[in-house]
């Protein structure tokens, strides 16, 4: 197996803003092709390719690409390889030794699906430099193939969240500004099925300039209408008024948007220690899970099991999941609420779905 040659440019290990730099042949093409514009001028068309290829990803996935290189980049320092060119003889040796894992290093093997994830965020950072990576190649198909077969395992869902479960959960905060907040949170995502970065990612108001992925409009005496920027578009959710104020996620948005004073940008926030002031930035995404499985914790969610193994049932998708077990609906309606496109991905989260409903054996007269 052969390295590139020593002049193959190296990337380094930690890059900040790894975006720009994925760009590196922008100023190179246009100058082969003859072109000649001005320095400035050439500064401004990279810059604005390049703020529209971080567009092309969310935050998050950027984020992930980015851990995936520099985890491949160190392992092939530590190996003696060089991470460019791609090469598939050392890619099936990386996803190997990631299956592995490293006992003198501390290090777990990793699961099927982070490995499956590791190898996705390489493809997409070896396209960004112009050399693509040949994910078919007898060298890591099947090298993954024997990982799949050997250590897969099924999946593991995270537990739905039930209406009866939430209003025990909210039952648990307090009535301060972060017990608002949190209900809030809690009582908007369950309803609207939402994912807990589009929970966080949502503007009180429309904003062209906004970072977040949407917004909301509130109608009075109706509901709340949720616009969500998602990977395949914009879509809307209709969040309707409950049945009580107690357990209203629009009473509850109401609540926190008037005593939390937000005018505009995010509309869930950080809250000082002193619990009486508002920050102006955007909550994490982290903060909805930790909220879950804390309040599902503390309101004594399945009880039945022992205090560590309920610690690790409960996420942010235990709201997506509570909203497709609880409603009793036609499932067309839970399916366009969750943003799926086919029925199949909405079964997925129906806990409580009678799976021998239609009986194949007695209709085919057995």
């Amino acid at each position: 197996m052969q390295n590139p040659p020593e002049n193959t440019p190296k990337i380094a290990e930690s890059e900040p803003d790894q975006t720009k730099d994925d760009l590196p042949d922008i100023v190179d093409l246009v100058m082969e092709m003859g072109a000649s514009p001005s320095p400035a001028r050439l500064e401004a068309l990279v810059d604005t390719a390049t703020s529209y290829a971080k567009a092309a990803s969310s935050e998050n996935t950027q984020n992930a690409y980015a851990k995936d290189w520099r985890h491949f980049a160190s392992w092939c320092r530590r190996e003696g390889f060089e991470p460019l060119p791609p090469s598939s003889q050392v890619i099936g040796l990386y996803i190997g030794a990631c299956a592995a894992g490293e006992p003198q290093r501390g290090r777990l093997p990793l699961s099927v699906a982070t490995i499956e994830r590791r190898l996705s965020g390489l493809a997409w950072n070896f396209t960004q430099r112009g050399q693509p990576m040949e994910r078919d190649d007898r060298h890591i198909a099947t090298v993954l193939a024997g990982i799949r077969r050997k250590h897969a395992r099924p999946p593991r869902q995270k537990e739905a969240v039930l209406g009866d479960d939430l209003l025990a959960m909210i039952a648990t905060l307090g009535h301060d500004l972060r017990g608002l907040r949190d209900r809030a949170i809690l009582l908007l995502g369950f309803s609207g099925g939402l994912r807990r970065s589009e929970i966080v990612g949502l503007d009180v108001a429309r904003d062209e300039h906004s970072d977040g992925a949407g917004w909301i409009d509130i109608f009075p005496d109706k509901g709340v209408l949720v616009t969500l920027r998602g990977k395949t578009g914009w879509r809307e959710v209709e969040v309707g008024r409950g049945s009580s104020d107690h357990s209203c996620p629009v009473v509850a948005l109401e609540t926190w948007i008037r005593l939390g004073r937000i005018a505009r940008g995010p509309l869930f926030r950080r809250i000082f220690k002193d619990n009486k002031t508002v920050d102006v930035e955007r909550l994490s995404d982290k903060h909805v899970a930790r909220l879950v499985k804390q309040t599902a914790l503390a309101a004594g969610v399945r009880a039945d099991l022992p205090e560590a193994e309920r610690a690790l049932l409960f996420a942010g998708h235990s709201l997506r999941a509570g909203l497709a077990s609880s409603a009793e609906i036609e499932e067309r309606y839970v399916q366009k609420q969750l943003g799926h496109s086919s029925a199949e991905m909405t079964r997925k989260y129906q806990r409580r779905r009678d799976r021998f409903r239609t009986n194949l054996t007695k209709a085919s007269g057995l």
